[in-house]
């Protein structure tokens, strides 16, 4: 592989490290050239770092443009790589000319690159706007960068993530904490807790904030001690701050530091107060000293700083609460080596110098296989169901069926209907359109090659009859207009009426290819509907495949939500339903019965916050034993999570046996559709009863043999392998309709 690099060669700070460290360690791999557009400092350390490195300076664009257009045809390259204004303008022009694949590293936000330069932003600022949407493809340095990029309007299939990455092979500091605190002149002992920050001195890093910040939480706490390691423009207003505020004594100026490790070895707190960033580099270095942070929920900071987990998060200038955060800090020393021990885990793990080459050869790999992909035919996929509207479950669902899509065809571009088609785009980088937009998915629809109606129990006129008939209509269109139709691991019925029913039948009769089924009951609801012209598999829900988060990170959520990461816990998943405000009472009356016989502390989670919070609140009412109600569980993974550290589920909701099944937890299902006891059935697990029977005794008695089979591991986990083995008929299935084998294209 051949990949030529154009940069202006002007720049420095961050974007400067990320390229003379991947260039110089691709040059390993494959072959790389860099070019400039300017002698300088840039180019010459590129030379010194051995990048191969080509200046072609001039104002003349028309005759660099033709000296590369030259070089490129002649050097037999594969892909260009662009970087900044001037190294997208020119990879606009030569995209056409040279034929090759040209993506561009986003390092910024490009619409703020000119800020304060006006002439520079209706010239070079509008230029690279426009040649940025001319590219191929393009690689935002963080996730909230891609977000950024997505928000406006850029095609999720045609944008990849990439991180600012850091070699995390252990350092050896050239002197201890005590000796550095010495050579910077910071009055710390032992006793200190040490808070720091390696900033330049300007407005946009807002150390003024953490300097508020610091003089309340030294309030507190007077063993805090700040140490600023940094050069700029502000150095003395913040000095005279720190006076004004009375904590100069406790505040240290270290200036331009270049022994990076002794810096933050003598720190026990990173923090980053920036009012915008990408991903800095001062993140990573704290992560590779093991150090908790506490940053501005800004750019990418948050996909590595997991509040309450590793680090503390809070809002751009909210003094206050970078405060409270360090005075959280300063009085735990335990919290402060368990969130800096799971920081460097996850920082090692995902941000190392050694993922990002990785995954900058992935995303070539990745474009080149596109290039020779078949231009003009039919491609990718069409996902509709219950998505965006902020149910957890369905939410998994979209997420489980796009991951084994992806695994399938990693090139395979894929659309999804939604309520909410933002949310969806930035969620699951992937296409999206209004549900109901009908003339936009139609017209989609003459393009891709498969139509799937994804997961849940769509087939069904008890909550609606119109959203039946949208359904229906949606397979028939998808049909008529040239896919493969599959419905994925679906539920089918209740359908109640009649000519429902009929009309259900004679659309999946003639327009459906495929369908695979989570449970027993809807297969014989095809039976009885006279369905046999599909080709009919009983597979699972798609969502058991989905994984727990690290057990790390669920122990920081749980001590965030005030639970003990080693406590035993019995989960409850309620939601309001007919009938249920009569029973309410009873499970309440059941968590504390499991409290006072098995010390199992009440765990009320949430799948869809904004009905199950008020059904929780309901049931606990009156209840005598302590117990918690989450208002949200976050991510599937962290949901999952939370659900695999219960050592009991008691659930109305679907999807909450199905993560808690996932996870070999005991269940106990309480009826209000047949769909809860026919997935129970399937797998086995015959603890359950009908909403309108439920008692307190027979509770009682199902609580009884769940806590039971709490340690019968090999019953457990029987059902847990079973159902992802037979999971993995959905995606094949999918594969076969969509003509791949093994995971890739024929």
């Amino acid at each position: 592989m051949k990949v030529i690099h154009l940069i202006s060669g002007g720049d420095s700070g961050g974007a400067k490290t990320h390229v003379h460290m991947l260039l110089q360690n691709l040059s390993r791999t494959i072959e790389v050239t860099m070019v400039c557009f300017m002698e300088g400092p840039f180019s010459q350390e590129a030379r010194d770092l051995g990048i191969p490195t080509v200046v072609l300076p001039g104002r003349n664009i028309f005759r660099v443009y033709s000296q590369l257009k030259r070089m490129i045809l002649e050097g037999g390259y594969d892909l260009i790589h662009c970087h900044g204004a001037r190294g997208n303008m020119m990879g606009a022009l030569l995209r056409r000319a040279t034929g090759l694949p040209v993506v561009s590293t986003v390092h910024s936000d490009y619409r703020l690159d000119y800020l304060g330069r006006p002439l520079s932003r209706i010239t070079y600022g509008v230029v690279n706007t426009l040649s940025l949407r001319r590219l191929d493809y393009r690689i935002g340095v963080s996730d909230a960068m891609t977000d950024l990029l997505i928000s406006r309007g850029f095609d999720p299939d045609r944008l990849f993530t990439i991180y600012n990455g850091l070699d995390f092979t252990p350092r050896v500091p050239a002197l201890s904490r005590a000796e550095y605190w010495k050579s910077v002149g910071l009055n710390a002992d032992e006793s200190s807790v040490v808070v720091g920050i390696a900033a330049r001195l300007n407005p946009v890093k807002d150390i003024a904030t953490l300097v508020r910040g610091f003089a309340l939480a030294h309030a507190a706490c007077p063993q805090l001690r700040l140490l600023i390691a940094g050069d700029g423009e502000q150095m003395p207003m913040l000095k005279e701050l720190s006076d004004h505020l009375g904590v100069s004594g406790a505040v240290c100026f270290a200036g331009w530091v270049t022994d990076t490790d002794s810096f933050y070895n003598a720190l026990d707190v990173n923090t980053l107060t920036s009012l915008s960033e990408t991903f800095p580099y001062a993140l990573t270095e704290g992560a590779r000293a093991g150090l908790p942070t506490v940053a501005s929920r800004v750019g990418g900071v948050p996909y590595l700083i997991d509040h309450g987990v590793n680090g503390f998060l809070f809002q751009p200038g909210d003094a206050e609460a970078l405060s409270r955060h360090l005075i959280t800090l300063a009085r735990d020393k335990a919290l402060r080596e368990h969130m800096g021990r799971r920081l460097y885990e996850k920082g090692r793990s995902q941000f190392s110098l050694e993922s990002t080459l990785d995954r900058q050869l992935e995303i070539y790999r990745a474009i080149l296989r596109r290039k020779a992909r078949k231009a003009g035919r039919r491609d990718g996929a069409l996902v509709c169901g219950a998505y965006g509207r902020g149910n957890a479950g369905d939410d998994a669902i979209l997420e489980a069926i796009v991951r084994e899509l992806r695994q399938l065809d990693p090139d395979l571009p894929v659309w999804v209907l939604s309520r909410n088609p933002d949310s969806t785009r930035l969620t699951y980088r992937v296409n999206s359109i209004y549900t109901f937009h009908i003339p936009r998915f139609l017209w989609r629809m003459g393009k891709t090659r498969l139509y799937i109606n994804g997961g849940g129990s769509l087939m069904q006129d008890a909550t609606s009859r119109r959203s039946l008939w949208f359904y229906l209509f949606t397979i028939s269109a998808a049909k008529l207009l040239g896919n493969r139709v599959m419905m994925y691991g679906c539920g089918i019925g209740p359908i109640h009426y009649p000519s429902n029913r009929r009309l259900a039948a004679g659309v999946l009769q003639k327009r459906v290819d495929a369908i695979t089924l989570r449970d027993t009951h809807s297969r014989n609801e095809l039976e009885q509907m006279g369905v046999t012209a599909p080709e009919i598999i009983l597979s699972a829900d798609p969502t058991v495949i989905l994984p727990a988060a690290e057990s790390a990170t669920v122990d920081g959520i749980l001590e965030s939500a005030g639970l003990d990461p080693a406590g035993r816990y019995i989960g409850f998943t309620l939601r309001p339903w007919p009938g249920f405000a009569e029973k309410a009472a009873l499970f309440g009356q059941a968590a504390d019965y499991v409290y006072e016989k098995y010390g199992l502390t009440p765990v009320f989670l949430p799948i869809e916050r904004r009905l199950d919070v008020g059904a929780a609140q309901l049931a606990a009412r009156g209840m005598k034993a302590p117990h918690y109600i989450l208002e949200e569980t976050g991510s599937s993974s962290h949901t999952i999570g939370l659900f695999a550290r219960m050592q009991v589920v008691v659930s109305m909701r679907l999807h909450a046996l199905v993560f808690s099944a996932g996870q070999g937890v005991p269940l106990v299902g309480v009826v209000y559709d047949p769909k809860i006891s026919s997935f129970l059935s399937y797998i086995g697990q015959d603890l359950y009863t009908d909403l309108d029977h439920l008692t307190l005794e027979g509770l009682k008695t199902h609580l009884d043999a769940a806590v039971g089979r709490n340690g019968d591991e090999a019953f457990l986990s029987g059902g847990v392998e079973r159902l992802r083995n037979v999971e993995q008929r959905n995606r094949d299935t999918a594969g076969r309709l969509l003509g791949l084998e093994g995971g890739g294209a024929i």
